[in-house]
């Protein structure tokens, strides 16, 4: 005989029958999937039984909604290329910021919640400037980020922690010091890699057009005009320096000024 008992998870049933007095319960694959996912993603530190954290992958899949993020880095140093999206006539440009300096030798672009950006950028700064007061030397790129990633990876800090979740967002971070320039990726996870050339966000689908271009040497005016060229293929408005921000570390920060960003469109 079959009867149908409700499952602990909504709107799921789970078949029982009984036979000479036992109950099998038949077990269903999807209904299973579907308990652990309503289960486990909830917490940001429990890990279903397949081991994964389904807060975390949530954060990184919205990452993919974000606005587009390019960084390549040359022997001279790295260049930031971001989309702004201007979601209204009556939004003043340059109130929308990407791109954000963490310390003169240090900048990073983003891609999804700007406010979670923000957070991890404050904490990134006052960690270069005590290591700057307590040893008299600017933080190394590789510190900075493992710093920031620190923070991500308990998805808050303080009061923040008993209402924490991952960091919806990703960074690009580029800076120069004692190694020369570098680039460096993070995901909400906490996890950063270091390399030659990423593309972020919705538009990162491009990725190969950044392999194609990291292997060969760019001068930095080169490595401008390529980043946002790319960045054109993906933007579904015209280029213009009210839409993209443009930034370079060699080997100090600098945000390019809308006729700068305009003389570098005018090379497309």
């Amino acid at each position: 005989m079959a009867v149908y008992t409700r499952a602990s998870a909504p709107a799921m049933w789970c078949v029982v029958i009984y036979l000479n007095d036992y109950e099998d319960v038949l077990p269903a694959k999807a209904c299973t999937t579907y308990e652990h996912r309503t289960e486990y993603d909830r917490g940001v530190n429990t890990f279903s039984p397949e081991g994964r954290l389904f807060q975390v992958e949530y954060a990184i899949e919205a990452i993919k909604l974000g606005s587009t993020a390019i960084g390549l880095k040359t022997k001279e140093g790295v260049v930031l290329a971001v989309e702004k999206r201007i979601t209204s006539p009556l939004l003043e440009p340059s109130s929308v910021e990407k791109i954000m300096e963490i310390d003169e030798h240090i900048g990073c672009a983003m891609s999804g919640l700007i406010a979670d950006a923000r957070t991890l950028v404050e904490h990134a700064r006052v960690e270069t400037q005590n290591h700057r007061f307590s040893y008299g030397e600017p933080m190394t790129v590789e510190s900075t980020t493992q710093a920031l990633c620190d923070l991500a990876l308990r998805f808050g800090e303080g009061d923040e922690e008993s209402m924490s979740r991952p960091f919806g967002v990703s960074l690009l971070i580029a800076g120069h010091d004692e190694n020369g320039p570098s680039l460096y990726y993070t995901d909400p996870s906490g996890t950063f890699w270091q390399c030659n050339g990423k593309a972020i966000g919705s538009g990162s689908e491009v990725q190969s057009g950044v392999n194609y271009y990291v292997v060969q040497d760019l001068t930095l005016q080169e490595a401008e005009t390529i980043a946002l060229s790319i960045l054109k293929q993906v933007m579904e408005e015209k280029v213009t320096p009210n839409n993209v921000d443009i930034a370079k570390v060699a080997p100090t920060y600098h945000l390019y000024t809308p006729s700068e960003v305009e003389a570098v469109i005018s090379r497309l």
